[in-house]
């Protein structure tokens, strides 16, 4: 059985080449990093979506974090992939999502949510990850914010207040009002795995990047595991 990467690779050769040279460059340029085997090829997609190098540093993980990503994709049964905007449902592939029968969900521009946050004169995005707790879509599920800091801080509050579970956090919110904060905020967290960007960048964008290197991660394990 080949142990070489079909699902979360390219779909033409051309492809595929451009996307394997492009890390060769990073990992000859990159220099120094403190990331292990599991780590690093989700950090190296995040430089490669962005073009920065800074996220070798900013980039830190929960010590469970590589690992639980990987298990909940390979656990069966659809486990979630719930967002804080629709461009991270938007920019994932559904071919590899599907490969692994998970979905992803978003709540921002919900009718409900949107009257909620204006009558309770908080955000959407608080409302959407509570909308989602109610909905029972939290526990076991992989949650990607890359957009919205209120968005984290309220999942740090329903870990710690209300026992939600996640399999993972990928909390990687963008911005100048309060998104550092969350993070080290979500950082500070024990009791469920997370990866973070220390500092004011972010955004979707890498949200997608962490996402596609674990689900390539996780094919890589489907495949050694077959006979």
């Amino acid at each position: 059985m080949s142990t070489v990467n079909t699902v979360t690779e390219q779909l033409t050769r051309a492809g595929q080449a451009i996307e394997h040279d492009s890390f060769a460059i990073i990992d000859a340029e990159v220099g120094r990093h403190a990331y292990d085997a599991g780590q690093w090829p989700i950090v190296r997609r995040m430089i490669h979506a962005n073009a920065d190098f800074d996220f070798n540093g900013l980039t830190a993980f929960h010590p469970d974090a590589v690992e639980a990503g990987v298990r909940a994709m390979l656990a069966g049964g659809g486990t979630p992939v719930v967002a804080d905007v629709e461009m991270i449902c938007s920019g994932l592939s559904q071919p590899r999502l599907a490969h692994f029968g998970m979905k992803t969900y978003q709540f921002i521009s919900d009718a409900d949510v949107i009257e909620t946050a204006k009558a309770e004169d908080t955000t959407r995005a608080v409302q959407a990850m509570r909308k989602a707790h109610r909905l029972g879509l939290l526990d076991g599920a992989i949650v990607g914010i890359g957009n919205a800091p209120t968005a984290l801080i309220e999942l740090v509050r329903l870990v710690r207040e209300e026992g939600v579970r996640p399999a993972l956090v990928v909390g990687m919110p963008v911005g100048f009002v309060s998104a550092a904060e969350s993070k080290d905020l979500m950082a500070g967290v024990d009791e469920v795995p997370w990866i973070v960007i220390r500092g004011r960048k972010g955004g979707s964008t890498l949200v997608v990047a962490a996402l596609h290197a674990l689900l390539a991660l996780a094919e890589a394990r489907q495949k050694a595991a077959q006979p």
